[in-house]
């Protein structure tokens, strides 16, 4: 059973920092692209921030500089960032993967973590 778990969510103050860790477990193979999204209240899930198994990043505009996403291959773990939290960055991010043979791949979700950024 492929189970991912995301951690480090939280209460912050604006123009602080968050670092959340998302591990993946389970028979999961050929993982490629390891995601970050968020869903604010009200609004729809939107992609933060996106990895591939080569290293490549790719970010939302309005996470741009303040995020930073990362992969550990060998444990199967994404991790992000967040420095200069908003209050707009409250929401619930999830992490999400694209795992399984070439032509049979797959995304799994992880449940979320909540993060709020208020004063």
């Amino acid at each position: 059973q492929v189970q991912l778990v995301e951690s480090g969510g939280g209460l912050v103050q604006p123009g602080g920092s968050l670092k959340l860790s998302c591990a993946a477990s389970g028979r999961l193979f050929n993982i490629t692209t390891m995601n970050w999204h968020r869903q604010a209240s009200g609004k729809q899930r939107e992609l933060v921030a996106s990895i591939t198994v080569g290293g490549t990043t790719n970010y939302a505009d309005s996470v741009k500089g303040r995020f930073t996403i990362s992969r550990d291959n060998t444990q199967n773990t994404v991790s992000l960032q967040m420095n200069s939290l908003k209050p707009e960055d409250t929401a619930v991010y999830y992490c999400a993967i694209y795992a399984g043979p070439r032509l049979s791949v797959r995304y799994y979700w992880g449940q979320g973590t909540q993060v709020t950024v208020s004063s």
